[in-house]
Formats: structure tokens, C-alpha cells, sequence
């Protein structure tokens, strides 16, 4: 009766893994959208989404458009000029860029030593490589996100402190905001 009732606990426990992270997503999605339309007051569920995805991918398209890439940079430069707007509208675009632009900046893995006296490591991207204009020679600026948040700490480190990973930077970066949970052998 006993292994019966563990066995029954195991299955219970097994398909809890599985149902509570589709059903957090799925609520998830549905309070989104909900929320989306009710923003915009449209009638048909998922209608927000679909138009908002539309004129993103939009905007995407004529950003990417030579004509429109003078306005984008006059924008850019307008936004630029205003003492706080600037500080705020550049650090987001940094960011944006950094995870999905052109020039994407945590691609470059690496393993950063926190602490010689306890042996302590952190894996985090280096963000800039070159430090020379500082008068740093022998640093590089390190990004170490947090897991579980959007938010981490810039450290400047010695290059010997630090050591290149050869995985890819999404699946260190899901590494990372996973809190060590998912391992490397999920490669994208």
C-alpha cells in the first residue's frame, strides 16, 4: 500500500512539473493579451497583439530602410539632446541593442574570478574588450546578470581574471537568469 500511495505522490509531483509552467504561461499570455486589448478597447481577443506586433515589425522594416535611417538618426539625435530623456532613452536603446540589434553585446561568455581567497567565480559577458582610452591596459568591462531578474552589476576586471567560455551567449545568459538550473547542455 505504501509503495503504491509513493508511486501515486511521484506521479502527482511528476505532472505538477509539468502543468504548473504551462499553465503559468498560458496565464501569462491570456492576462497580456487581455490586458492589451483592453488597453486599445477592441472586441476580438488577441487583437492588440496582433496589431502591435504588426507595427513594430513595421517600424523594424523602415528602420531598416536607407530613407528612413536619416529620420531614425535625426530622432536619435533630438532624443540625445535632452538632458534627461537622454540619459534614459539611450541607456534602453544600449540595452535593446545589446540583446537584439546588430551589434548584440553579450556574446562573449566568460568566467570571472570574484574572489582569489575563496576560490569564487561568476559567469557574466564581456561588454567592452578595449579599455585603453581609460588608461586600463589590462581590463575589461564585465557584465554579471543577476539570476531570476533583470538587472546586474559592471564590473571593470583584470584580464587574468577572467576566462572565455566556449558556449553560445544565450545559453549562458539562460544559464545565469536560471540560477544555475539549466544546465549547458541545452545548446540553441
Amino acid at each position: 500500500m505504501e509503495s503504491t500511495f509513493r508511486k501515486l505522490l511521484r506521479y502527482f509531483f511528476s505532472g505538477t512539473l509539468f502543468i504548473v509552467p504551462l499553465t503559468a504561461t498560458a496565464y501569462f499570455i491570456f492576462v497580456s493579451f487581455s490586458w492589451l486589448d483592453s488597453l486599445l478597447n477592441l472586441p476580438y481577443p488577441g487583437l492588440g497583439f496582433v496589431i502591435i506586433l504588426v507595427a513594430i515589425t513595421g517600424f523594424g522594416y523602415l528602420t531598416s530602410n536607407l530613407a528612413f535611417q536619416t529620420l531614425s538618426t535625426w530622432f536619435d539625435h533630438g532624443m540625445n539632446r535632452i538632458p534627461l530623456v537622454k540619459l534614459i532613452y539611450s541607456s534602453l536603446k544600449d540595452l535593446l541593442n545589446a540583446f537584439v540589434g546588430d551589434k548584440k553585446k553579450f556574446n562573449k561568455p566568460v568566467l570571472v574570478k570574484i574572489n582569489n581567497e575563496n576560490q569564487l567565480f561568476q559567469i557574466g559577458f564581456i561588454t567592452q574588450g578595449d579599455l585603453t582610452s581609460l588608461g586600463l591596459n589590462d581590463m575589461v568591462s564585465v557584465y554579471l546578470p543577476h539570476s531570476y531578474a533583470f538587472s546586474g552589476i559592471h564590473y571593470i576586471v583584470p584580464k587574468e581574471n577572467i576566462k572565455p567560455l566556449n558556449i553560445s551567449g544565450p545559453v549562458a545568459m539562460k544559464y545565469i537568469v536560471s540560477g544555475g538550473i539549466s544546465g549547458f547542455n541545452e545548446q540553441q
